[in-house]
C-alpha cells in the first residue's frame, strides 16, 4: 500500500517499464555516438580534471597569460616539486604548454579550448 507521501516502486524506477525501442531516435543518437578512440580521449581529459589541485592550477593560468612554476607553487601553497608533478599530468592530457627563459619555466593554457572547459564546467557547477 502507498501513501501520499510515498511513491510506489513502479512510479519511482529510473529505467523503462516496458522493452520498446524507438528506432528513429536511435538511428540519429548512433550518428552521433562518440567512436571509441574519442571516448577513451575524452575520459582521460575528465580523469584529468577530476583533481582539485590540477583545477586550482588552471584556474589560476585562466586569468594570467603565464605564470612561472614559481609563482604557482607560492599561489597555491605548495612545493615546486608538487607544482611540477601536477603540471607534468596537465602537460601530457595537452591542457598546458610551457617554454623556458634562462632558469625559469613558465606554463600558460595550450588553447581557448581549455579556458571554455573550465568556464562551462564553472557554469554548471555554479547552476542553479
Amino acid at each position: 500500500m502507498t501513501t501520499p507521501n510515498h511513491k510506489n516502486a513502479a512510479e519511482d524506477c529510473d529505467i523503462c517499464e516496458i522493452h520498446q525501442t524507438h528506432p528513429a531516435a536511435l538511428e540519429l543518437a548512433r550518428l552521433h555516438e562518440a567512436d571509441d578512440e574519442t571516448s577513451l580521449r575524452l575520459a582521460e581529459v575528465f580523469k584529468v580534471l577530476g583533481d582539485r589541485t590540477r583545477i586550482k592550477l588552471l584556474s589560476l593560468l585562466a586569468h594570467k597569460e603565464e605564470l612561472c612554476v614559481c609563482d604557482i607553487a607560492e599561489a597555491l601553497g605548495m612545493g615546486q616539486s608538487a607544482i611540477s608533478h601536477q603540471l607534468r599530468v596537465l602537460r601530457g592530457a595537452r591542457l598546458v604548454k610551457y617554454r623556458k627563459e634562462g632558469k625559469e619555466a613558465f606554463y600558460s593554457l595550450d588553447d581557448d579550448h581549455v579556458v571554455t572547459l573550465m568556464q562551462q564546467g564553472l557554469d554548471h557547477v555554479l547552476h542553479g
